[in-house]
């Protein structure tokens, strides 16, 4: 695909950088960089995983994400490669989550377990902080990628989702928030409307899947694609799109090229309420579940102080009946 004429010229007609995945550092990946790095495009590092290690980096996996990081310097300077800037995609441990929803039992126990190690996910920080300050003082430009539940923990200043699934809620010098409407066109770009101004960078999707796009959980059609990239402007300058493959496959790049970012864009209503619905949802039960412990001792105490109340009324009652 990046050795076709028509797709190198698309990317230097919109200025875009592409984010090539590595899950292996072969010659034959170093090869399709130096084509990038030849045709003037911008080339980001999306730093992975081997796939029977769990693909993406998480809380558990940090030794194995700073031996790759380690091995990722040493292949780009035995190479001679070029990077605008390396990306680090920190989401949840599917292949686990999926096993582990299997057995009922053994997800709850596990989830009650992470609820309450905290030093789990502290460690899980400070960790990820120390590669993306190694990564700087080697020069890169560190790019995070983060889930779009994200805004909705820092808001109640919970990690609940992160001690569940497994993510890292770290900064780097660019933090881009996946807003992908395709897997909830319910809420469509309500979804960019209402996370998007809070965002630094914003990543669209998806536009690739074995499904008819437009539909379902099938990949973004144009007019959803240009909408959401549209929407997206209005909050960031810093616009990511998730994938290539699929612009590609859909003949998105041409019309991406002569596209009016100026034009006007209708999001309806009932998207942008569904959208505020579930951000609100999200939250409240953070904001619960986050407390729950406080609350149930509140509760308690509640309930022991009425009790306590009650009976010294009773108490009370039944010394007047016995003076009488």
């Amino acid at each position: 695909m990046l050795a076709t004429p028509q797709v190198i010229a698309a990317l230097q007609q919109l200025h875009a950088q592409v984010a090539v995945a590595l899950p292996d550092f072969t010659p034959e990946r170093a090869a399709v960089v130096h084509g990038l790095n030849a045709e003037g495009i911008p080339a980001v590092a999306w730093l992975l995983l081997p796939k029977e290690q769990g693909y993406y980096f998480n809380a558990d996996n940090a030794p194995a994400a700073a031996s790759r990081i380690a091995a990722f310097e040493a292949w780009t300077s035995s190479e001679g490669l070029q990077w605008s800037a390396v990306g680090l995609d920190i989401e949840p441990s599917f292949a686990e989550l999926s096993a582990l929803s299997k057995h009922r039992w053994r997800l709850i126990a596990t989830l009650l377990g992470r609820s309450v190690n905290g030093r789990r996910m502290e460690r899980a920080r400070e960790a990820y902080g120390a590669l993306i300050r190694e990564l700087e003082r080697q020069g890169f430009v560190v790019q995070t990628y983060q889930m779009p539940y994200v805004p909705a923990e820092r808001s109640v200043h919970s990690s609940l989702p992160d001690r569940w699934l497994g993510t890292v809620d770290v900064h780097g010098n660019e933090d881009y928030l996946m807003l992908y409407t395709s897997f909830a066109r319910m809420a469509g770009a309500g979804i960019i409307l209402s996370l998007g101004p809070g965002a630094q960078g914003i990543a669209v999707g998806s536009t690739d899947g074995d499904t008819s796009p437009g539909s379902g959980t099938g990949p973004l059609n144009w007019d959803e694609f240009s909408r959401d990239l549209i929407v997206a402007s209005h909050f960031s300058k810093n616009i990511g799109v998730y994938d290539l493959e699929g612009c590609v496959r859909q003949g998105f790049l041409p019309r991406m090229e002569t596209m009016d970012w100026s034009q006007s864009v209708v999001i309806p209503a009932e998207m942008v309420r569904k959208a505020g619905r579930m951000r609100r949802a999200i939250r409240v039960a953070l904001w619960i579940a986050s407390h729950i412990v406080y609350l149930s001792v509140v509760v308690v105490a509640t309930i022991w102080l009425v009790v306590r109340w009650w009976r010294s009324r009773r108490r009370a009652r039944q010394h007047r009946v016995a003076q009488s």
